[in-house]
């Protein structure tokens, strides 16, 4: 692992450790009551987005690498800063975290099966064809020291020093905001050289994927009739892939295809951004709301 990937490790760590200040065990126990929206959260994440991103290939005539690239991250889960920025949205944390950590599993066999069936199908990728091997030991790894450790001594600290808990919670929350917000932009800096002009419709693409993703994530919540805060949840799992995941995949099986890094870095960017944006929106509308109901 580099220093890099250290650094990130310990500011999502961070982060979702200030999230679990802010839960608490009985959370979980609505969502495992009610594991309805569990499901609806895997949807869009297993099948929808993938399903839509085949589909866009055929129709789209690009690099084959390119779109290679796009089918690996549609078929990669959601990272633990989706969780974060559903907190941040007054999404349902508890549901968000929960389909996480499932989604981290089930992407054991189901990131492969869909990677291979999507790459087979299109005409354009079909030489791409390949055996994904995800090594289990990282999806483990990353679950642990991610989301489960930090989740654990949050919930615990909140349970037995609830004052102390309370006290280091906005402080704590904003510094490792401010810290992932300094690590973005310490890292493009560092690649500037790539940042040119002509990634301009590379970055149009990306970011019409991850709308595409969050679209089914928002959709799919409302037509199974999720509550606003899983619906929110839903929708930031939709649209949040986990593209360190898809990163390292490409550099060990890919040989670090330039094409393919560039897609799956600025999904890394990118989502952070529409997340926040989305979460912003989402607070403002509910300032608003609570505004006109002081008001009437």
């Amino acid at each position: 692992m580099t220093t890099q990937q250290i650094v990130l490790s310990l500011v999502l760590a961070t982060m979702v450790f200030s999230v679990a200040l802010e839960l608490q065990l009985d959370d979980f126990l609505r969502v495992a009551r009610s594991p309805k929206a569990v499901v609806v959260g895997l949807i869009p994440q297993f099948i929808l987005l993938p399903v839509g991103t085949w589909a866009a290939t055929l129709v789209l005539d690009l690099p084959p690498n390119v779109e290679a690239a796009m089918m690996l991250v549609a078929a990669c889960p959601g990272g633990s800063l989706s969780n974060v920025v559903t907190h941040f949205g007054r999404g349902n944390t508890a549901l968000s975290v929960s389909i996480s950590a499932v989604a981290s599993l089930i992407a054991l066999f189901a990131t492969p099966f869909n990677f291979s069936w999507m790459v087979a199908t299109n005409p354009a990728t079909a030489g791409w064809l390949q055996t994904l091997n995800i090594d289990p030991s990282d999806i483990w790894i990353s679950l642990f020291a991610l989301l489960a450790l930090p989740l654990a001594l949050g919930l615990t600290l909140t349970r037995h020093l609830p004052d102390f808990s309370a006290r280091i919670r906005k402080p704590l929350g904003n510094f490792s905001l401010i810290a992932l917000l300094a690590f973005i932009v310490l890292g493009l800096i560092k690649e500037r050289q790539l940042l040119t002009m002509g990634l301009l419709p590379t970055l149009g693409l990306v970011v019409a994927h991850n709308a595409i993703g969050l679209l089914m994530g928002w959709l799919t919540s409302g037509v199974m009739g999720l509550s606003t805060a899983d619906r929110r949840a839903v929708t930031i799992e939709g649209g949040m892939q986990n593209a360190g995941l898809a990163l390292g995949i490409i550099a060990v099986q890919f040989n670090a295809d330039l094409d393919m890094v560039i897609i799956a870095s600025l999904w890394g960017i990118w989502h952070i951004v529409s997340g926040m944006s989305l979460a912003l929106l989402w607070r403002r509308m509910d300032r608003a709301t609570l505004a006109k109901e002081e008001h009437a």
